[in-house]
């Protein structure tokens, strides 16, 4: 990011969303934006390093986000598409956990469990999100304090873009335990579903049905693993669901850590191993595997009128998606 930072022609605008403070320096959030600068223009927003650990998100966006500006030197079919669609890159949302190597953020607070959002039911012990110390992972701050500035950050972000576009998607690269790469939507609270199940459902069938080998994404509500309080993308869905002015998805890539574990256990000793491909050969294809699928969600995002369910058929959708998934 800082050698971009430096170029005097890069092919974004950048802007900071916030900083945290690591000692006696504040580190900012970056958010590199290229694409239509039209208000109503659809948007796709890519973000990683939410967790310190999960190094291999941010490092899957910034790798993206490299074949993008270097593309845009030369491929005249990726300037006319640009035209149509916005993108906005925030590569590392958590960096004061990365520059520590914790899955929190400076103050000990995870930021996928930090939202003033309560799990319906029983949740896993720790796992869901607990308050009982900041030294146990998964801690989601004291009861009644403010988001976490990064997480507030991203809400703020997401707000302004859906208040314009008529269409929006997110992607928030992670990684976890796993022998699969999954694509999770809302809710993480509830089991129940989410109002825009047959958006999600048609753009599900379009990927299926584009790329057909990519079977190793598994696609469903991350409730079906399990549920969790305070999960952001709950809240930052359900803060703006009567804000926006058209459609909001919000996907979440788990990268199956268990892969590369399973196929190298020695990295278990490693102390980012557990979350992040080790062997040079591995960390390159854990690189280029994902790219498919941003892609298709840039494409995707730009025809939206093409395959979004019309309204008078949401209701077919809606159905169609509760009998595949609950």
């Amino acid at each position: 990011m800082d050698r971009w930072l430096e170029q005097a022609d890069l092919p974004a605008r950048v802007n900071t969303l916030s900083a945290v403070e690591c000692g006696e320096e504040c580190l900012p959030l970056y958010c590199f934006e290229t694409g239509s600068t039209k208000p109503d223009a659809p948007v796709v927003i890519f973000t990683g390093g939410v967790h310190g650990v999960e190094r291999i998100g941010t490092q899957v966006i910034l790798s993206f986000m490299n074949t993008i500006f270097n593309r845009m030197d030369w491929d005249e079919s990726l300037h006319s598409l640009l035209k149509d669609v916005r993108l906005l890159f925030v590569p590392l949302v958590n960096p004061v956990g990365m520059l520590k190597r914790t899955r929190s953020n400076g103050n000990g607070v995870d930021l996928m469990r930090n939202a003033p959002i309560e799990a319906m039911g029983k949740v896993p012990f720790l796992l869901g999100g607990q308050r009982m110390s900041s030294h146990i992972p998964w801690y989601r701050g004291r009861k009644g304090d403010p988001m976490q500035r990064e997480s507030a950050a991203l809400l703020q972000l997401v707000e302004n873009v859906v208040a314009d576009s008529r269409f929006v998607i997110s992607l928030d690269c992670h990684s976890g335990f796993g022998h699969q790469d999954q694509v999770w939507f809302p809710y993480a609270f509830t089991p129940d579903p989410f109002d825009d199940i047959g958006e999600m459902f048609a753009l599900r069938l379009l990927f299926r049905r584009t790329h057909p080998t990519f079977s190793f994404y598994l696609i469903e509500p991350q409730s079906r693993n399990y549920t969790t309080h305070g999960d952001l993308w709950d809240y930052v869905y359900r803060e703006t669901l009567h804000k926006r002015k058209g459609t909001y998805l919000p996907l979440t890539l788990e990268m199956g850590s268990w892969l590369w574990v399973k196929k190298n256990p020695l990295q278990l000793f490693n102390a980012l191993g557990v979350f992040n491909p080790v062997l040079p050969h591995r960390h390159e294809r854990v690189l280029r595997r994902h790219q498919c699928l941003m892609e298709f969600l840039i494409r995707a995002t730009a025809s939206y009128k093409n395959w979004l369910p019309h309204p008078v058929d949401r209701r077919e959708w809606m159905h169609q998606a509760i009998e595949y998934w609950y």
